[in-house]
């Protein structure tokens, strides 16, 4: 997981370098553990979220890579095990609330029975709302997809297909300490209409600090083709730094 990040931030400061579209160039990075444990006379249960993103922008492109690992466990048995991993770009027009993006993901997920999966698109985006304080965007374009699946729990199935991705984005600031933000995905294929994906990722910080602060996070999944889903329900804390 570490090295798949490690790789995603040398990619992205090369194409920095490359990409001469201003001298100011800004950085940002974010990591955030969150989890839970459970423990009773009956039993034990824990989830482990761990979640790392780095952002390079300049005055007409932002490069992003971002990184996440879930563990869990009940009663010894495994119920997380899931690895996700990103590249994604924006191309700015000289209205910067309309902007292209461009992007490659690849996860792999026990709980959704996700052998392996590979995406790659691109698409628009438009920021509806943009303020010191409060964002909130929405973004539209295909991608293709490669997946290998095990469908009824024990059927393998690899396959190929062209989703649309449609995306709604938030951030909102309440006096620069409470933090709400999150990303809401729908992936539907565009072969098939019982094939889709579902995302939903939200989350609540209260900063203590301007690079530290207490998150609780809710995250929802759903892969139909599988028929299966998760929802994630974490707190922990969040370290950012802007530079």
């Amino acid at each position: 997981m570490i090295r798949i990040f490690l790789l995603a931030i040398g990619v992205l400061c090369s194409l920095t370098t490359a990409a001469q579209f201003s001298d100011s160039v800004h950085y940002y990075a974010k990591y955030a553990s969150t989890g839970s444990i459970n423990q009773t006379n009956d039993g034990r249960a824990y989830l482990l979220n761990n979640v790392a993103a780095f952002k390079v922008s300049k005055k007409k492109i932002s490069l992003n890579a971002d990184a996440a690992y879930v563990y869990g466990a009940q009663n010894g048995a495994q119920t997380n095990n899931d690895v996700s991993a990103g590249l994604n770009f924006n191309i700015y027009r000289t209205n910067r609330r309309f902007y292209y993006w461009g992007l490659a993901t690849y996860d792999r997920s026990y709980s959704l029975k996700v052998n392996n999966r590979a995406q790659a698109g691109l698409g628009v985006a438009y920021d509806i709302l943009r303020t010191p304080t409060a964002m909130l965007n929405v973004s539209d374009g295909p991608l293709f997809e490669y997946s290998d699946l095990i469908r009824d729990d024990t059927i393998p199935e690899k396959y190929q297909t062209v989703r649309n991705s449609l995306r709604v984005m938030y951030k909102f600031t309440i006096h620069n300490i409470v933090v709400l933000e999150g990303s809401q995905f729908w992936q539907q294929s565009l072969l098939k209409g019982d094939d889709y994906i579902l995302k939903s990722v939200n989350s609540v910080s209260v900063k203590l600090r301007s690079w530290l602060a207490i998150t609780t996070a809710l995250n929802y999944n759903r892969i139909n083709r599988t028929g299966r889903e998760n929802l994630l329900v974490n707190y922990g804390i969040t370290l950012e730094k802007y530079f």
